[in-house]
């Protein structure tokens, strides 16, 4: 089975940055749809970013302009810049690998992000 390994989670000022790693398998990383998805207490999940092999990205509205997802398929990685960081980005981050068909492969477990005020 194929495990995905978040990092780069962390306490954060709001106006600041933190970049997400997800090491992902390389059996998986390169056919694949890889992607950022978050949690926050009470609230319901949602998807934060994607990225295919080839390139086509999709963000959430909430995060536009300010975050940027990117692939190093050379080291089987799946970044998130975050930039600007708000408090309504608090949440458990979650990267993701997926077919293009939306059946989940594998999920990481999780990296918290706190940004205070």
């Amino acid at each position: 089975q194929v495990l995905l390994v978040e990092s780069g989670g962390g306490l954060v000022q709001a106006g600041g940055s933190l970049r997400l790693s997800c090491a992902a398998s390389g059996s998986i990383f390169s056919s694949n749809i890889m992607g950022w998805y978050r949690q926050a207490p009470g609230k319901q999940r949602e998807l934060v970013a994607s990225r295919t092999s080839g390139g086509i990205t999709n963000y959430a509205d909430s995060v536009k302009g300010r975050f940027t997802i990117s692939r190093d398929n050379a080291k089987n990685t799946v970044y998130l810049q975050m930039n600007s960081l708000k408090a309504e980005d608090t949440a458990v981050y979650y990267c993701n690998a997926r077919l293009r068909s939306g059946i989940t492969l594998a999920w990481g477990q999780g990296t918290q992000v706190t940004v205070s005020s």
